[in-house]
């Protein structure tokens, strides 16, 4: 019974599939902790072209006869 326990500890410590889970999560939230800013300065962004493009269109009258 002791043998089997040594040897399940000696299995779970040379497993590296939880080492790889930490580095994916690592990997995620890096470009999650990236994505974040660039999308807040693409949206600043979107929203003075918006209200640019709002004013263009607001100031062109259609002329039918």
């Amino acid at each position: 019974m002791t043998r089997r326990i040594l040897k399940s500890i000696r299995h779970y410590v040379a497993d590296e599939n939880g080492a790889v889970t930490v580095d994916w999560v690592v990997l995620v939230s890096a470009i999650i902790g990236l994505a974040i800013p660039i999308i807040a300065l693409i949206y600043k962004g979107m929203d003075v072209s918006a209200a640019n493009i709002d004013t263009t269109l607001s100031a062109i009258s259609i002329v039918t006869n």
